[in-house]
């Protein structure tokens, strides 16, 4: 469907529109797209995705872009979280009648939550050519080594691991009966501390040449600043650590499961796909920095990854090069209510009802990530298929949350 909302749309008002390829958004999402549009950096305009909502500071499920410019809130803290996804040359029938032995062999390959690998688990083949950048901007920054406990052991560690939140391991099953592996997680500890660090950076400039922000969320960094330089090296270090730990843990997933399932091979090359970070592009006939916090990129005939709630459908999709989205789409079900709202409301025995059928943990820890507490995924895909297409549907039999 085509954009369905519009905010700002009269020029007179001096502010950027927001287009928003959906009708269901909350208010307190809207005011901070509102807001979004009166910054004079954005151009030409903000695309919210079908499944936005809010975030802190910025709307989650919105592509940004900006001139000469980069909102380090937008991009957020989880800096390159996204998706990876491998198909087997197995079908649903070959797995196991009992998949627990499955979920436990995944879980004691992949540290879950803030645990980490007590050695390095990854080749230093994989680490050591981000070790020389990220000492560079230590060197520049000290105060960053005192927000992580160990920085120059814990990230090596941390290689190869899931974190915590909404961050998943599953298996899934396609319309074909085909099975799949499909993870979620991002640039773990080390990314959340070079987030906050230049978040704070870009308060600090804003107050320093006193610009007036409609929330100090979407304080910037201009180029030529004093730290422009240093985040945009900083957060494409950290976005390209994320696609290494993707990499490195589905290496240990495919290790974890072979002695417990027949023979196989991974059938399709992976996709893999951001869905918070920033990068330089061309839109509009002008280069800007692209910000997609809650968004993947869906260039015409580029492949991605849409995952459902715990219990709900996935996607493997195909861009449609959509100009007014900045050839972009939704990067999942999208929250319909906070984490503490949806532990208030739902009970363990709502959890296990919701996800009969997935092998994963149904306990009181996991509540916030129940099914009910996500926007419906089938409204989101309906609400951008000028997006994207559908090249196949997922549904998972295993789930390991972290």
């Amino acid at each position: 469907m085509p954009v369905q909302l519009e905010l700002n749309a009269d020029p007179k008002s001096g502010f950027r529109p927001v287009k928003i390829f959906t009708d269901d958004v909350e208010s307190t999402a809207l005011e901070q797209l509102r807001k979004l549009g009166q910054l004079d950096i954005v151009f030409p305009h903000v695309a919210a995705m079908p499944d936005v909502h809010a975030g802190i500071g910025t709307t989650i499920g919105t592509v940004i872009p900006t001139q000469a410019a980069i909102i380090p809130a937008a991009v957020g803290v989880d800096i390159g979280c996204g998706m990876n996804a491998i198909r087997l040359s197995l079908t649903a029938s070959q797995l196991p009648d009992q998949l627990r032995p499955l979920r436990r062999a995944i879980e004691s390959a992949v540290p879950v939550g803030g645990n980490k690998h007590q050695q390095p688990s990854a080749s230093p083949q994989l680490w050591r050519p981000l070790k020389t950048e990220i000492d560079q901007v230590f060197d520049k920054h000290p105060a960053l080594l005192k927000m992580m406990r160990k920085p120059e052991q814990t990230w090596i560690q941390q290689v190869g691991t899931l974190g915590g939140g909404n961050h998943f391991i599953e298996l899934c099953v396609d319309e074909s009966d085909n099975l799949w592996i499909m993870l979620h997680t991002g640039s773990r500890g080390i990314g959340n501390a070079l987030g906050r660090y230049f978040i704070q950076l870009a308060r600090q400039e804003m107050q320093h040449h006193l610009i007036h922000l409609p929330d100090k969320d979407l304080a910037y960094l201009r180029e030529g600043s004093a730290y422009f330089d240093d985040y945009f090296q900083a957060v494409g270090w950290a976005q390209r650590y994320a696609w290494i730990n993707r990499q490195h843990m589905m290496e240990l997933i495919l290790r974890a499961i072979h002695p417990l399932l027949p023979r196989f091979e991974v059938t399709h090359e992976a996709i893999n796909c951001h869905h918070n970070y920033v990068q330089k592009e061309q839109h509009f006939n002008t280069e800007v920095y692209v910000t997609r916090k809650g968004a993947i990129s869906a260039r015409e005939g580029q492949l991605g990854i849409i995952p459902g709630s715990m219990g709900a459908s996935s996607y493997i999709v195909r861009g449609k090069g959509n100009p007014e989205s900045f050839c972009s789409c939704a990067h999942g079900a999208g929250r319909s209510m906070s984490r503490s709202a949806a532990r208030k409301r739902f009970s363990v025995q709502e959890l296990k009802q919701q996800t009969e059928g997935v092998e994963c943990r149904k306990d009181k820890h996991v509540i916030d990530e129940i099914p009910a507490a996500y926007k419906d995924i089938d409204t989101v895909m309906a609400n951008q298929n000028d997006l994207v297409e559908v090249v196949h549907t997922l549904k998972q039999v295993l789930c390991v949350k972290g």
